[in-house]
């Protein structure tokens, strides 16, 4: 099924591959267009068969508990972006010469429907920092009074935000390396890979093929794509990538920026990209205390989200205004108090060692809460680059093991609490704990470096049990 052919649905034979929060809006949307919607799913428990009902009332077709055998006369698949492409299904469908798309695909393909005038793209990916650097953009572009929303991964369906009765100036769209895997055609006006770290290798197969798909939010780029100087896998990308004639590449760098890119100057951030001359030109955005809050890894975010608003000719005033109105989620480097002296902070989100490797290098010294799901990651280099900083370690969760013999090899001299525990009321002994490691002025740090499903259903409430565990010892 050709782009040629999108504007017609009328009796399509559309295989949708996933109930949940994309495949449901793309039965209802695809269905409304006239296709003749199939929907397969692997589970088929309680609220899968209650969605199920649900969409056989509108007249679409639901197979659950099946999602490995082809439906006869599939001319499409539209996958939800967590299926990894080894699935039976696609290798039927690859085999059948029919096409997958992924939600993000799909809402590309709609997006001028009905001769809609469509809103560019700025789009986002990278290993961690996506959700707030597509936030703090959105800030930046509503700052200059533009119409625009946060969507993609962050939670806010991109096919609710192009078929919407709202009309946007341009959206702010986090992209992870699923999904991009699923959309051969995006093209966005400018966009950025954040960092590289290795994640989701079982998803993608190997570093190379995670990296190749974070890439793809590079193709066709109109006006910059943007990377981190600090990170030269993310400039390679840019290498390999086609765009457009005259897209530019423009770095950001917590230093001092040359020409063509966006960095930091006496507390200042600055642009060398966007302005006349850059060569000898240089142009104020804002302080880095107008980022909140100002941890490192966070200035970047910052800098990467105003290279994207220049990018799209935002002015200098709304980069400030934006930054200075963003209020990040919560669970991010989110001090939660401070009890005798210690600062509590709650990194809930530091999933993977990348991102608790940051969030470790925001602080100077650091009892340092770890542990959880691995999900396959190992620890050595985390810990051999943060041990400078830590003043003690207080281990949670299935995996904590790999992080104490990470610590045996590289901090030996750090003395290490393991609970050898996996129960939800770890995380107050874990607190407890911490609190008679630290010493006044020190911080306990919750940057577990895993997942959270050993314990908790989610990092959110892995977040929320340390926040009232410090709770409880300030009460």
């Amino acid at each position: 099924m050709g782009s040629q052919e999108v504007t017609n649905w009328q009796g399509k034979h559309v295989t949708v591959a996933g109930l949940g929060v994309s495949g449901i809006p793309a039965a209802k949307v695809l269905h409304g267009l006239g296709a003749l919607v199939t929907v397969v799913n692997d589970g088929d428990d309680e609220r899968a068969r209650a969605q199920a009902a649900d969409l056989e009332a509108l007249g679409v077709t639901v197979r659950l508990g099946d999602g490995a055998t082809l439906p006869e006369g599939t001319e499409l698949i539209v996958t939800a972006p967590g299926w990894q492409p080894d699935k039976p299904l696609f290798t039927a469908a690859a085999a059948a010469g029919v096409p997958v798309w992924g939600d993000v695909e799909l809402a590309w393909r709609l997006r001028e429907l009905d001769g809609r005038k469509a809103a560019p793209w700025l789009a986002v990916t990278g290993t961690n920092g996506k959700t707030t650097t597509v936030q703090m953009l959105a800030s930046i572009l509503k700052a200059a009074g533009l119409r625009t929303a946060a969507v993609g991964n962050i939670g806010v369906s991109l096919l609710d935000a192009v078929l919407g009765e709202e009309e946007y100036d341009v959206l702010a769209v986090e992209l992870s390396s699923y999904q991009l895997h699923w959309a051969p055609s995006l093209r966005a006006h400018s966009g950025v890979v954040l960092n590289l770290a290795p994640d989701h290798l079982d998803w993608h197969g190997s570093m190379e093929a995670y990296a190749a798909d974070k890439g793809r939010i590079y193709e066709g780029n109109r006006v910059a794509c943007v990377y981190n100087v600090a990170d030269k896998a993310t400039e390679d990308l840019v290498r390999a990538a086609d765009v457009e004639e005259g897209c530019r590449a423009v770095g950001f760098t917590l230093g001092a920026p040359g020409p063509s890119q966006l960095g930091v100057v006496d507390g200042i951030l600055v642009d060398r990209a966007f302005v006349e001359n850059r060569q000898r030109n240089a142009q104020e955005l804002a302080e880095v205390s107008d980022v909140t809050p100002p941890a490192p890894h966070n200035v970047a975010n910052a800098l990467a989200a105003a290279a994207l608003a220049r990018a799209f000719g935002v002015p200098p005033t709304a980069v400030r205004d934006g930054l200075r109105a963003f209020t990040p989620d919560a669970h991010r480097i989110a001090h939660v108090a401070d009890v005798d002296e210690v600062a509590y902070v709650d990194d809930s989100k530091a999933t993977n060692t990348h991102a608790a490797e940051a969030s470790l290098a925001a602080y100077e010294s650091i009892v340092w809460i770890a542990g959880g799901l691995a999900k396959g990651a190992t620890f050595d280099e985390l810990v051999a680059r943060s041990a400078k900083r830590l003043r003690g370690v207080v281990l949670i969760g299935a995996d904590r093991a790999l992080i104490r013999e990470a610590l045996a090899r590289h901090a030996p001299e750090v003395p290490v609490v393991d609970l050898g525990r996996t129960d939800t009321g770890a995380m107050l002994a874990a607190v407890q704990e911490a609190r008679r490691l630290a010493e006044p002025g020190d911080t306990v740090l919750l940057a577990p470096a895993c997942a959270s499903m050993d314990m908790f259903a989610n990092y959110n409430k892995r977040g929320d049990a340390f926040a009232e565990a410090v709770r409880e010892l300030g009460a």
